[in-house]
């Protein structure tokens, strides 16, 4: 089954993304409607779905203008926030999708109620602001421990995953990792690609989430080496998470 994925840039820093298969269309979040609606046409294709992470207007603004029939999926949590959802959606849920099965994960801790959703079949999981590019989103209304629990969650995904998330932070979030692994090699490396694709005028997400097991500091707060790092070495992974996001809220 062949899978196509479309980045689209909206606002200022964030991501809609399309996943066409089987001559369908699925619309991730839908930040404003113009640039969603003009790659749309431009491809001669309709919107079928749309499948909405979390509650917040630089994800949602758009749905009502895009809608015009398609099916709205959203977490069942925050349906009080949401536009008004076809099917509401709980964790370990999943759907159907042209003939594809598609699993819905809580990744709460940006919001109560950000859902990530995972298609194997394209070995993509739409993660929004929970799983970011060398980050994650801030902790708006979740606890670090939920936070930190939903990052595990999605970190447990196949290596080869990719991680469509929904902001262009990737520069600011390289310049924090440093911070954290100034030795990393493959951070180090991976910047020097970051630079380049910006420069070149070009998207840094998706990424692998084997590239985010090597590089993103959120991920990787269990580490002996981090934790020497910040001089946490006996503490548990999660509070080395929580001091890791502190320090980025605060860089």
């Amino acid at each position: 089954m062949s899978f196509e994925i479309v980045t689209i840039p909206c606002l200022s820093d964030n991501y809609a993304y399309l996943v066409r298969v089987g001559g369908r269309t699925a619309l991730i979040d839908a930040p404003e409607a113009e640039p969603i609606a003009a790659e749309v046409a431009k491809r001669g294709w309709s919107i079928d779905e749309i499948w909405i992470t979390h509650h917040h207007d630089d994800h949602i603004a758009g749905v009502e203008a895009l809608r015009d029939g398609a099916i709205v999926r959203g977490a069942e949590r925050d349906a009080h926030r949401l536009p008004k959802l076809d099917f509401a959606l709980s964790d370990g849920d999943g759907f159907d999708f042209a003939g594809s099965s598609v699993s819905v994960m809580d990744v709460s801790g940006h919001t109560i109620g950000h859902i990530a959703f995972h298609v194997p079949d394209a070995k993509a999981a739409f993660t929004a602001d929970s799983l970011m590019a060398l980050g994650c989103g801030r902790v708006f209304e979740g606890t670090f421990d939920q936070m930190w629990a939903s990052l595990s969650k999605l970190a447990a995904l196949p290596g080869d995953t990719l991680i469509c998330s929904g902001h262009e932070y990737t520069e600011a979030n390289a310049r924090f990792a440093l911070t954290i692994e100034p030795e990393n090699a493959d951070l180090l490396a991976r910047i020097t690609r970051i630079k380049q694709a910006r420069a070149d005028g070009k998207p840094t997400v998706p990424s692998l989430l084997s590239e985010e097991l090597e590089t993103n500091p959120f991920l990787r707060a269990g580490l002996a080496e981090v934790k020497t790092h910040l001089n946490m070495a006996e503490a548990d992974d999660a509070a080395v998470f929580a001091e890791i996001r502190r320090r980025k809220d605060s860089f």
